[in-house]
């Protein structure tokens, strides 16, 4: 599979607290993981950057040609994994209190993909006709419109629409959500922080994503550019990975 990152700090944010990877690696599985970082004085970032590292170290070391059952199990373990890491030196560093991160992770192998997520950072898959969000968010304006206390439109301009009720760190315990998909040829599976999907809505994101002449770093790039011209008001961050027909060369990146 083809795979890329694209991370940006944004107009306003002095750092940024989002991590990214993707790689195809030698044993035939894809990784790509996006992570956004909370918590004061760069706790977000550590956070991000232990997750992102603890989720790529576990999943590489996975033997190849595992069923579907044991890649999924195995996501779910190294996304807990990457918990209780965080959780440990937050309670062991008074100046990490607190500090969290979301996570959304695809663990692909031949087409076949499984998504692990928490928090409100997103998975998307978008194709020719149409762009569709895999995940659910976790978090508070999702769970008032889901029970119909507020609407859809109202979420977006919500004050606390930034308000999370599931991360990963912050909680000894903690339920990760996954998905499956077998993703076509023709499909690009897109991962990304919120500092994507609060500035620009979901049909500009599949105008962008959809134009197969582009390679998939252009397309990253566009993303980022389009977020940050809409505003720019957090750290954006997107992973694009995508199947290529055997033959193929493989393209990649890093940030």
């Amino acid at each position: 599979m083809n795979a890329v990152h694209r991370s940006d700090v944004g107009r306003v944010r002095a750092v940024n607290e989002d991590r990214a990877y993707s790689e195809t690696l030698d044993n035939g599985y894809t990784i790509a993981v996006v992570a956004d970082g909370m918590g004061g004085h760069q706790a977000g970032d550590v956070a991000s950057r232990l997750a992102v590292e603890t989720i790529v170290r576990e999943l590489s070391a996975l033997p190849a040609e595992l069923d579907a059952k044991e890649r999924r199990s195995s996501l779910e373990q190294a996304i807990l994994r990457a918990n209780d890491t965080i959780f440990h030196i937050a309670s062991q560093d008074e100046k990490y209190n607190h500090m969290g991160t979301t996570v959304v992770a695809a663990l692909a192998y031949q087409q076949e993909v499984i998504i692990g997520h928490i928090g409100d950072s997103r998975a998307y898959v978008v194709s020719r006709n149409a762009i569709r969000q895999l995940t659910e968010d976790h978090s508070l304006v999702h769970e008032l419109v889901r029970k119909g206390q507020i609407t859809a439109e109202e979420a977006e301009t919500h004050p606390r629409r930034n308000v999370l009720i599931r991360a990963l760190g912050t909680d000894e315990d903690v339920q990760v959500d996954t998905v499956e998909w077998s993703l076509k040829n023709d499909e690009v599976l897109l991962l990304c922080s919120d500092g994507l999907t609060r500035m620009i809505d979901d049909s500009t994101i599949w105008t962008i994503t959809i134009d197969p002449s582009l390679p998939l770093t252009v397309i990253a790039d566009r993303l980022i550019a389009r977020a940050i011209d809409a505003g720019g008001d957090d750290n954006v961050t997107v992973v694009l990975v995508q199947g290529q027909e055997p033959g193929i060369k493989k393209v990649g990146c890093d940030d």
